[in-house]
């Protein structure tokens, strides 16, 4: 028989199911490898820490200096809003500051004229009080002579009621420097007032100040314009999201891994993370801290689980993934890509899910 008969009467059916069942045998195994040294998933994106742009006074927008999608540094002026206002407040809190400024210069001259005037009465008072003591011994000279029948009765008389009038001015003079005293300690009264008053139109003027400063929007970090809802001439006020600044060279991956896995995982393991947007090309990064509770926790409406047809479902726990700088992929990176992450379990560089939220609790009981 010939050799091409004999080939022809083998059958290949065995053949192609030991061919499909060593596959799935090597598949089995490479699978169950995988399993036992790396932990996936694809419920994962990426994320940034996106700064929302707001003005802090209200106007009218004169200029909009930046379009969509545009790069801009860290303090870059983004937009304008009118200052005329406001620099007319500021004009009108400056006068009003250097009005109250010389106010408290005037009282202080009157609190100087005062002094003068308070020694000018105490002086007059000691020149009464000599007037009194001279009309004193006069009308007590007098009366020793009249007893002796030297001068007469009217004599005496004229020289009693001068004595008189001399403690009458004396009591006058007293009188006089009293009213100045006090007149100067109202004037100490009215000087704190005016310069608290001096005081808080010199905070008007740098509240004008820091108001001006304010018509121009600027940059609060570096990243990339987007979600710009501002045009010229529209009116803002303050805490009106203007737009956004997103920090792409600065994104990070929250991963949600299902609870049974985190018990594998620990901070500072080693990730890939895989974009649709890239690819083939992974990028690297680690596994940088655990949230302190599963995403149907932070939900607006949580899920209610006391129900009697409860059916237990895996829940999911975001996990932060910091991606290593210096990759060239890593800046291309935008928030809400979809990723795909691996995670290799073989090694435990830092602390575990379990430890990582024991210390948590301790560090929040010693406080």
């Amino acid at each position: 028989m010939a050799l091409r008969d004999i080939v022809s009467r083998i059958k290949p059916v065995p053949l192609i199911g030991a061919a499909v069942l060593l596959a799935v045998g090597i598949g089995g195994v490479m699978w169950w490898l995988d399993r036992q040294h790396f932990e996936t998933t694809d419920n994962a994106f990426a994320q940034a820490d996106t700064v929302s742009v707001a003005p802090q006074i209200d106007g009218y927008v004169t200029e909009v200096l930046v379009a969509d999608n545009v790069v801009v540094q860290k303090g870059q002026v983004l937009a304008r809003i009118d200052a005329a206002p406001i620099e007319a407040g500021l004009a009108q809190a400056i006068a009003r500051a250097q009005a109250l400024e010389a106010a408290v210069r005037a009282v202080d001259d009157r609190a100087a004229l005062e002094e003068a005037m308070i020694a000018q009465k105490a002086a007059g008072l000691q020149s009464a009080r000599a007037s009194a003591q001279l009309a004193e011994a006069e009308r007590d000279r007098y009366q020793r002579l009249s007893q002796e029948g030297w001068v007469s009765a009217q004599r005496v008389q004229t020289v009693k009621a001068g004595a008189s009038q001399a403690d009458a001015a004396v009591a006058e003079a007293q009188a006089t420097l009293e009213a100045e005293r006090r007149t100067a300690s109202s004037l100490g009264s009215a000087r704190a007032q005016t310069q608290a008053e001096a005081e808080a139109a010199r905070a008007a003027v740098d509240q004008a100040r820091i108001d001006l400063s304010r018509t121009e929007i600027k940059a609060p970090v570096a990243g990339v314009v987007g979600a710009r809802a501002v045009r010229p001439g529209q009116y803002v006020r303050p805490g009106g999201t203007l737009m956004s600044i997103v920090p792409v060279g600065q994104s990070y991956v929250v991963a949600n891994f299902k609870e049974t896995q985190v018990a594998r995982l620990s901070i500072g393991q080693s990730v890939e993370v895989k974009a649709d947007a890239f690819g083939g090309q992974t990028l690297t990064g680690r596994i940088e801290s655990f949230a302190p509770a599963t995403g149907s926790e932070f939900a607006l409406i949580p899920v209610e689980n006391a129900v009697g047809n409860f059916t237990k479902i895996a829940q999911r726990l975001p996990v932060r993934i910091a991606i290593d700088p210096g990759q060239p992929l890593a800046g291309a990176l935008r928030p809400g890509l979809s990723v795909e992450v691996k995670v290799d379990v073989r090694e435990t560089p830092g602390a575990t899910f379990a430890d990582a939220m024991s210390g948590a609790v301790v560090q929040a009981d010693a406080r």
